[in-house]
């Protein structure tokens, strides 16, 4: 994934969303941000998995069912309580970053965003 100018590689998990995303790949996006979270809407809308959460890991890929959108928190959004890391709603996780997501911090709304396979 390529957000604004951060690079993203993800390994993705064996889920029904990570195979949504990769099959839809390529596609493109207009990155939004909330608090330490960028966003961006996908191309798919896979339903929410039985182990969907909200609050996630620096790291994690999520997957926000209710906006058919790609979440990456990378720290607190405005409903996180202290640390964590808290989505707007439960998430499917999809995959985990191989680069340093807070990377993100340079990220601004209405950046570019690609996501596209490995070759």
């Amino acid at each position: 994934m390529t957000i604004g100018s951060v690079v993203i590689n993800a390994e993705l998990f064996d889920t029904p969303t990570a195979d949504a995303i990769y099959e839809a790949a390529p596609f493109g996006a207009t990155a939004m941000t909330w608090g330490d979270e960028v966003y961006f809407s996908t191309p798919v809308a896979p339903d929410r998995e039985a182990d969907a959460r909200a609050v996630v890991e620096a790291g994690e890929l999520a997957f926000w069912t209710d906006g058919d959108a790609i979440a990456i928190g990378y720290g607190p959004t405005p409903i996180s309580q202290g640390d964590e890391i808290r989505l707007a709603s439960p998430c499917n996780l999809w995959g985990r970053a191989l680069d340093d997501v807070k990377q993100l911090r340079a990220v601004s709304g209405g950046a570019s965003v690609t996501v596209e396979r490995a070759e």
